[in-house]
């Protein structure tokens, strides 16, 4: 199965509760949990110790808004990438939110995620 034969209403649909959980967690600054539906080799890439370190002092990373806007979605080869406008809740601003998505042993994963 390739995600990017899937229509944009069914990714968003799978994506969006993804990235709310990303903010769920990263709010809470609970890593383990942030980083459960990684694909492994995101997982094995990120160091605990740095991504601790922001989630302790990142004053967005710990602030994040539930309130999101997906602005497009890209497909290339077996991924595909939301972007999202993400919101602060003690910052003001806009900030682009990306999450890309595939399938790793038949289950849907993260592949990447990062707000700029």
């Amino acid at each position: 199965m390739n995600i990017i034969e899937k229509s944009d209403e069914e990714i968003l649909a799978m994506a969006r509760p993804l990235w709310l959980d990303l903010v769920k967690h990263s709010n809470e600054g609970r890593y383990g949990d942030f980083a459960k539906n990684f694909s492994s080799d995101l997982a094995r890439a990120l160091d605990q110790v740095a991504a601790g370190h922001q989630f302790a002092h990142s004053e967005l990373a710990r602030n994040l808004s539930e309130q999101v806007d997906a602005l497009g979605i890209i497909r290339r080869g077996e991924h595909v990438t939301v972007l999202y406008r993400q919101r602060s809740t003690k910052k003001p601003g806009e900030w682009l939110g990306r999450l890309v998505l595939g399938y790793e042993d038949g289950k849907l994963r993260i592949f990447g995620a990062s707000i700029f």
